[in-house]
């Protein structure tokens, strides 16, 4: 009999579902992609619409669906806190008790109100078995169950789930071992999210953000944080001095004390940060990898694993993986492409497969279970035809051969093309499905993308999407990086050497390498290599553009405009084509120039994302 199981992760941010068949991943999405607002929350009914459309059937034909969170402990949680530090964030106790209240402690009631809305029937008789997991425990069975190990150790790293926010697993054969955690307030993801509110960025999306600005400072702060704000033991477990923080009860992250000890108050949303601000970042950066070092090696100790997995929303840090890659005590490691809580919808549903249902596990050492992340929709060509047949738009239709040769021509001309194919990625990052792309020779590229396309801040460097074969060539990388989830060095025969004279954010401007528009300001690149199995069409095209330039590597980006989530279908790549200066559109085996389109459409376009700005 065929067990289908699906997992969702909704009402705290970034709500997505995915659907195995038999242990198999069908389908995986992020709700946000659908509805078009950024990090959605709500109850992903369309993601779940499509998961069950990708898999031809009905949600009566389901053996189980399964939250990822237990909403109960995560109340008691809520609670304890507000009790511990009251009267101190009433008005936050009062605003959170209502919803509390009426919906998400009753959380069970509300998923089936909602599963008999999205069945169509009027009784729970006819749903599927539901059942919870706990979040640190959707994140691990996410990044081990999927991975290509059949012995690891598994590291979970969060702001907060119930009341977990690190945790240590042992994954064996189908079984996953809990061996150790820490526990709220004390929490690694919420340490560098307090800082990402000081740095002037929004928690919960900006955290890369610190992460890029980060190469620009001095970490002169280290010592300061070690000695007033976290307390930090030699097998990585650490607690905060929580009298500088805001977080358990309050709407800021961090409080005046805070602020006191830097120097400065925090900075105001999308102000140019000085380099007070750059040397903070680098701080709270090389503590973070400090710390993720240290988990690491006593991970290595419990367990004996020579292989490790990772998931949690600090797992995409990956200057931090990078370091761990290099300087940990692990052969290899694996990283869920979907670490934040949108993987947590995977993560429950292959905990239920394997250890609900207590089938077997059969790992492959060659290739993990994600598919290279590509469990999205896909649109035919008669669908993208017919679309834009009927906005009427001008194009011209390509053999697969000819498009590769067109869109490569294009690229090493300077311009800036679209780039939609196949199945929608799963996760935070642009595989070359959903992407922007560039080349990364250009010494203006970067400022192009950011400035003209992207609209965000200069500051931030691009990813290199590299054929897998030469990545050692060009960077200090030991291993394959499918998902973007490593940075690493470029290697010095491609360095140039800039004015050591210049600091701060000026040296965005300086040229560091041949490839300008992906070397950072330390030399450094988050890198995505690309294979022909995972990704035949982009590797034909990255492959081309060798063939023409003698370079394997183009500029990738996501493929979306400021304050909205990537693009899901061709009509959404149609909007952002048409708000953005992008030079060309590649929609399956359609071309799209910028200059042949309407100039009415194109203003729509551009109004419609102004006036969402």
């Amino acid at each position: 009999m065929t067990r289908y199981i699906l997992g969702i992760s909704c009402y705290y941010h970034d709500s997505a579902a995915c659907l195995l068949q038999d242990g198999r991943i069908v389908a995986a999405a992020q709700q946000e992609r659908f509805s078009r607002v950024k990090h959605d929350a709500a109850f992903p009914t369309a993601a779940i619409q499509y998961c069950l459309a990708e898999a031809g059937i009905e949600l009566s034909q389901l053996s189980a669906v399964v939250f990822y969170d237990k909403p109960f402990l995560k109340f008691e949680r809520l609670l304890e806190t507000y009790l511990a530090h009251a009267p101190r964030g009433f008005r936050s106790f009062l605003a959170a008790m209502p919803v509390w209240l009426k919906e998400k402690l009753y959380l069970k009631t509300v998923l089936r109100r909602e599963l008999r809305q999205l069945a169509g029937v009027e009784n729970n008789e006819t749903l599927p078995r539901l059942l919870f997991s706990q979040h640190h425990q959707a994140h691990a069975a996410s990044a081990f169950y999927a991975s290509p190990y059949h012995d690891a150790a598994v590291i979970c790293l969060d702001g907060v789930g119930e009341w977990a926010t690190s945790t240590l697993w042992h994954g064996k054969g189908n079984q996953l071992t809990p061996l150790a955690e820490l526990h709220f307030p004390h929490s690694l993801g919420l340490l560098y999210s307090a800082f990402t509110y000081y740095c002037g960025f929004k928690v919960n999306s900006g955290e890369y953000k610190l992460m890029g600005l980060a190469p620009y400072g001095q970490p002169r702060f280290v010592d300061i944080l070690y000695r007033e704000l976290i307390d930090v033991k030699a097998d990585g477990s650490f607690a905060l001095n929580m009298t500088y923080f805001a977080y358990p009860v309050g709407s800021r992250m961090i409080n005046q004390k805070f602020e006191r000890l830097f120097g400065a108050p925090a900075l105001a949303p999308d102000a140019t940060p000085s380099q007070h601000y750059l040397d903070v970042a680098a701080s709270i950066q090389q503590v973070t990898e400090d710390i993720v070092l240290k988990i690491a090696r006593y991970a290595q100790l419990l367990t004996g694993a020579n292989k490790v997995c990772l998931a949690g929303g600090v797992a995409l840090n990956c200057v931090a993986n990078g370091r761990l890659l290099r300087e940990g005590p692990f052969q290899a490691l694996w990283i869920q492409p979907a670490a934040g809580d949108a993987g947590g919808a995977l993560g429950a549903a292959l905990l239920a497969w394997y250890q609900y249902y207590d089938q077997p596990r059969h790992s492959d050492e060659r290739h993990d279970q994600m598919q290279g992340a590509y469990l999205g929709p896909a649109y035919t060509d008669a669908e993208i035809i017919t679309l834009l047949e009927a906005q009427q738009v001008p194009y011209q239709l390509l053999s697969g051969d000819e498009r590769s040769a067109q869109v490569s021509a294009l690229l090493a001309a300077g311009k800036v093309v679209g780039w939609f194919q196949g199945r929608m990625e799963f996760g935070p990052r642009a595989l070359g499905n959903r992407s922007i792309l560039g080349d990364a020779r250009s010494p203006k590229m970067q400022s192009v993308l950011n400035l003209k396309i992207k609209q965000r801040e200069s500051f931030r460097p691009f990813a290199p999407a590299i054929l897998a074969e030469h990545a050692a060539q060009y960077f200090d990388l030991a291993t394959s990086s499918p998902y973007m989830l490593l940075v690493a060095a470029l290697q010095p025969a491609y360095r140039i050497a800039p004015d050591t004279d210049v600091t701060g954010l000026a040296q965005q401007a300086q040229v560091r390498s041949c490839l300008p528009a992906i070397t950072h300001v330390d030399y450094s690149a988050r890198v995505q290599t690309v294979d022909a199995h995972s990704n035949p069409e982009f590797y034909q095209l990255l492959q081309a553009f060798k063939a023409l330039t003698g370079t394997p590597i183009l500029i990738n980006t996501s493929f979306n405009v400021r304050g909205e989530p990537p693009v899901c279908s061709p009509f959404d790549a149609l909007q952002g084509f048409w708000a953005t200066d992008m030079d060309y559109l590649v929609l399956g085996n359609t071309l799209l120039s910028k200059a042949a389109q309407n100039p009415e459409q194109i203003a729509q376009a551009q109004q419609r994302v102004f006036a969402a700005d």
